[in-house]
């Protein structure tokens, strides 16, 4: 009987990581840009840097994803639909034609729909 219990409990626990890495579809509904730094030259600081932060949301989910390197920098078009996998921090996603790392900075559950 414990034995059962163990395994039941393996195969939650085993089943968990792969659910989390299963594609969702979202949509980018807006785009900032935000400071993510500064430029540095002979140990002054000189030029602010940007980042796009973009808005992405799915059905029930509102994820706020950064590039992580300024070099990185690429305009996607906002109300662009996205297949997207989270690993940790990360979200990876295809958008014309072009692969996609950003790093999540925030999430936010989204109101459920009114009947």
């Amino acid at each position: 009987m414990r034995k059962t219990y163990i395994l039941v409990a393996a195969v939650i626990l085993l089943g968990i990581p792969a659910a989390a890495k299963e594609p969702q579809a979202g949509k980018i509904v807006s785009e900032s840009s935000v400071a993510c730094g500064s430029q540095v030259k002979n140990k002054k600081e000189t030029t602010q840097l940007l980042c796009q932060e973009y808005v992405v949301r799915t059905e029930s989910t509102e994820y706020h994803v950064r590039q992580e390197k300024h070099a990185d920098q690429e305009l996607i078009p906002v109300n662009t639909s996205i297949e997207f996998t989270l690993d940790k921090d990360k979200m990876k996603f295809k958008a014309n034609g072009k692969k996609y790392e950003y790093l999540v900075v925030s999430e936010t559950a989204l109101p459920a729909p009114k009947p």
